[in-house]
């Protein structure tokens, strides 16, 4: 160890800006902070300023900071067994796959390493279906996707993104996706063909609002899927493993999809993606077909139980779901008494988004300033997505933030 090496909680802001701008690719839109430390729902900056954390690293973070399980799960992995790579069998993978499946349903889990891989497998499985119907390669090779969905910056993942933003400078992408009208069926029906494989949906679209599949969406989308021999693909990237108060997303109604993609939340803050597949293909995917070096390592699988197992055993779920309505209240509740600058709150569980009557760009620095962190999305939304650990007195707290930017105070944020 470099004896002259600054920690992070000593290092100065600006010596971090200096160096950012010198070595760091500029292809993001950074906020102007410098976080050292977390603990909890909370996260410190270098200059030991404290901050409530309502972004759970967009929803990756689903135990908060440093949770005492969590950490010795993986510092005990790290000191037994990192990497094996899929050549050979280790046993968390195994369990993690058998958890999950447990949740999901009857089938079989690949491990990646992100949402967008786990995208990527989707379109793959896609593509690997339409084989199957049609015994042709590249005949039935339709997916069909919601205008304004994310689903990832890989070329498969801009495919299946239908914003401009994501897919210039970038074309020409992948064809074969085709794009319906979120919540409205008769569009989805319209693009089906010959050559459609799958319908490939966010349960919630997230970046571009927080705008849910309603339940009877979802059911005429199953029902279309079984008539046309098509697979059901959800993306539950960010909306799952607990996020809307049950572990995957699409639970809120009486579906069941074909497969389900995630990520983020499932490593409580390490690494790691899984696509779920059901059992009537499972099987499409074949030794050479599709893999990845580091995905479903030990040391990622020991910290995606360690997730589990707390929400599994400590209540969260059901704390989430009870909490989450109780937010969501309180923000309507601002609603009502600032409507000149708030149109509306929504969401499920601990995803929860603020509708602005304008950019919120400015409103989200102020509440950075006065202690809350929190992202936007699309339609000038803020977007609340607490750690799924976090207390009542937490959520009352970050709505005591954001009501005193509202009313233009300030709130100290000391340490």
């Amino acid at each position: 160890m470099n004896p002259h090496a600054l920690s992070p909680s000593s290092q100065s802001k600006s010596a971090t800006e200096s160096i950012y701008d010198q070595y760091i690719i500029k292809n993001y839109g950074r906020a102007e902070l410098t976080l050292a430390r977390g603990e909890g729902t909370y996260v410190w900056d270098d200059r030991s300023r404290r901050y409530l954390d309502f972004t759970s690293g967009i929803a990756v973070t689903a135990l908060g900071h440093g949770h005492p399980h969590w950490v010795e799960a993986v510092r005990r992995q790290a000191g037994e067994l990192v990497h094996v790579s899929n050549l050979f069998r280790n046993p968390l993978q195994a369990e993690l796959a058998k958890r999950l499946t447990q949740k999901a349903g009857p089938g079989r889990v690949l491990f990646c390493n992100s949402g967008a891989e786990a995208n990527e497998t989707l379109i793959k499985l896609a593509r690997l279906h339409g084989l199957r119907k049609t015994g042709e390669e590249g005949k039935c090779i339709g997916v069909i996707c919601a205008a304004d969905a994310f689903h990832g910056r890989t070329f498969g993942g801009m495919s299946a993104t239908p914003q401009e933003k994501i897919q210039k400078g970038f074309r020409p992408l992948l064809s074969g996706f085709s794009f319906g009208k979120l919540n409205e069926l008769e569009s989805f029906e319209r693009l089906i063909g010959s050559d459609t494989a799958a319908i490939f949906l966010e349960t919630i679209q997230v970046e571009s609002g927080i705008i849910p599949c309603s339940p009877e969406f979802l059911v005429g989308i199953r029902q279309l899927c079984d008539k046309h021999d098509l697979l059901l693909i959800l993306d539950e990237v960010q909306c799952g493993v607990g996020r809307t108060g049950r572990f995957f997303a699409f639970e809120h109604s009486p579906v069941r999809p074909d497969a389900i993609g995630m990520a983020k939340g499932l490593g409580g803050g390490f690494p790691i993606g899984a696509v779920w597949a059901s059992e009537k293909v499972a099987d499409l995917f074949t030794p050479g077909s599709h893999g990845t070096t580091f995905g479903g390592t030990p040391l990622a699988c020991a910290a995606a139980l360690a997730v589990l197992d707390i929400l599994d055993k400590e209540g969260v779920l059901e704390r989430v779901r009870g909490n989450g309505s109780h937010l969501l209240a309180q923000l309507n509740d601002l609603c009502r008494k600032y409507p000149d600058q708030l149109a509306g709150a929504r969401g499920l569980g601990y995803m929860v988004g603020l509708q602005m009557r304008s950019d919120p760009a400015s409103f989200i620095t102020s509440l950075r300033k006065s202690g809350l962190l929190v992202l936007s999305a699309g339609g000038n939304v803020v977007r609340l997505l607490p750690p799924l650990v976090a207390i009542r007195a937490e959520l009352d707290e970050a709505v005591g933030l954001i009501d005193g930017v509202l009313k233009g105070g300030r709130t100290n944020n000391a340490s």
